[in-house]
Formats: structure tokens, sequence, C-alpha cells
């Protein structure tokens, strides 16, 4: 499947420059990736505000539906560093129902950036 994410300048830098290995999504309803990405799944990376800029493939997807605050600590501890947040990243997250890890392999910048009509508040879009 083919995902469109949307990151906002630092994540989907980091993304790129290999300091961020595993991407979060969080939430407290039921959004698009929870449930919906898989390993192998191809992933495009969108800049808020401006154009696709590159892609991933997906190696890996941990899902935590309803994660207790132990499961939480356990995501930061054994994945905070690979993730690359910010310092109150995970005080923020404390009171989520939702969470998917997905982990970033094969990252690619494109020449010519591929387009797609998103005028909407998504931040993740599946798209086939």
């Amino acid at each position: 499947m083919k995902h469109l994410a949307i990151f906002d300048k630092q994540g989907a830098e980091a993304i790129f420059s290999g300091q961020r290995k595993i991407e979060g999504r969080f939430s407290r309803i039921k959004l698009p990736p929870f449930g919906q990405i898989a390993k192998d799944d191809w992933v495009l990376v969108k800049k808020r505000g401006e154009k696709i800029v590159g892609h991933f493939t997906v190696s890996r997807v941990i899902f935590f539906d309803h994660p207790s605050k132990e499961d939480l600590e356990w995501m930061r501890k054994k994945y905070g560093k690979e993730m690359a947040m910010e310092t109150n990243f995970w005080r923020k997250r404390e009171k989520i129902n939702f969470a998917t890890l997905i982990f970033i392999d094969s990252v690619g910048k494109f020449l010519v950036a591929p387009t797609f009509p998103k005028k909407d508040l998504r931040s993740w879009v599946v798209l086939e």
C-alpha cells in the first residue's frame, strides 16, 4: 500500500538525515495509519505546507490499542532515541488511545516531486 504522511520541517529532515529511524503516530481516536499500514508499505513524505519531498519503505510496524502508562514508558525507553522527538513529546502523549510505531527503511528524496491534491487537515492519507 501507499501512504501520504505530513511532517513538520524538522521531522522530515530527521528522517532524511537518518536521525529518526522510527515514526510514531499517536491519537485519541482511531485514525490512519493505525491498523492500516504494514511491512513493505511505501510512505510519501510531505512537509506541511510544501510539496512531497521524498519517501521511505516500512520495515516493521507495532500497534498499541489503549496503551497504558507503562506501555508508553516502555516505548520511550526502548525506542525514544530512534524516534528523535523533542524533550516534552512524551509528556504530551500521556492521554492517547492509539499508537503506531513505524520502522523506517530505504529513505529517498525526489528530484521531481509527485503531486497529490490534498486540501484538508489530515496528517496521514492511505492512497491505495
